[in-house]
């Protein structure tokens, strides 16, 4: 049987490379049984060290995601290409033009700049302190500060999902919800307003919570891992989302980054 070809990629960039591995991996993950391999070549500022990647980018045929500020440097990547027949997408020129061309606004043109420690960074890492310092229900007596709270029955994601928000710059509490605990009463306040239900399909939850308890050394059948149990929890957990009039989000079969996304819209928060 004949072994698949590997399929080569290269990350071209003046920076750290973080979008171009972005979206290439985008890309990739549509492909889950092609064998792949990166090459990364960052913090390109001449031509001599642009040329060394262009090369051996042409030696396997390879697909390069490119973000390079310098236009001089995306010409020559452009015209190498064009030469070599190599593919080239160049994930910034194209946008940065555009928007000269609408606004008449010329690009600062300095890389890495969105890097650069702005309020925006700042705010980024304060959202994640708050997101850690609050986790798991800790000090409800500070839920005015949040920007959202998550809540949800154990093994719904509560945490991860806190945290990647947290990256986006949002202050988020998470709050496990459990019949024979009470909800703090400040939840009243809030509402639709900035509380999000977090549930899932008791199957899945099932099969997580099982999980969870080998990974602790216990045995897997238990009460915690009953169906039993966890329709008991949804069910109270629905009636206390329908308590406080909040939208609800099915966290089964989505990743982390599509449920934040639809909360994001879901709230209308703002962009941070």
């Amino acid at each position: 049987m004949t072994a698949k070809p590997i399929l080569h990629y290269y990350i071209i960039s003046d920076s750290i490379g973080e979008t171009a591995i972005k979206v290439a991996r985008s890309v990739l993950s549509q492909f889950p049984n092609v064998k792949t391999q990166i090459h990364r070549y960052t913090f390109i500022s001449t031509p001599e060290q642009l040329q060394e990647a262009l090369d051996e980018a042409a030696s396997q045929d390879g697909l390069i995601f490119m973000t390079v500020i310098d236009y001089q440097l995306a010409l020559q990547a452009e015209h190498f290409c064009v030469k070599t027949g190599l593919i080239c997408y160049d994930l910034m020129h194209p946008y940065i033009l555009e928007v000269q061309r609408r606004t008449g606004v010329e690009p600062v043109a300095r890389s890495g700049i969105q890097h650069e420690l702005t309020d925006a960074y700042f705010r980024r890492v304060e959202a994640m302190e708050f997101c850690m310092r609050y986790d798991d229900g800790r000090d409800p007596e500070s839920l005015a500060q949040a920007d959202l709270i998550l809540l949800g029955v154990s093994r719904t994601g509560k945490t991860p999902l806190s945290m990647y928000l947290a990256t986006m710059g949002y202050k988020v509490m998470n709050i496990p919800l459990v019949p024979e605990s009470d909800i703090p009463q400040d939840l009243y306040k809030y509402g639709e307003s900035k509380i999000i239900g977090l549930t899932n399909n008791p199957k899945v939850l099932e099969k997580h919570r099982r999980n969870r308890m080998i990974e602790f050394g216990m045995p897997e059948h238990s009460k915690y891992t009953s169906p039993e149990r966890i329709q008991a929890e949804l069910a109270f957990s629905n009636q206390i989302y329908k308590e406080l009039d909040c939208p609800v989000l099915n966290v089964s079969d989505r990743s982390i980054e599509e449920s934040a996304s639809i909360i994001v819209d879901l709230l209308d928060l703002p962009v941070v």
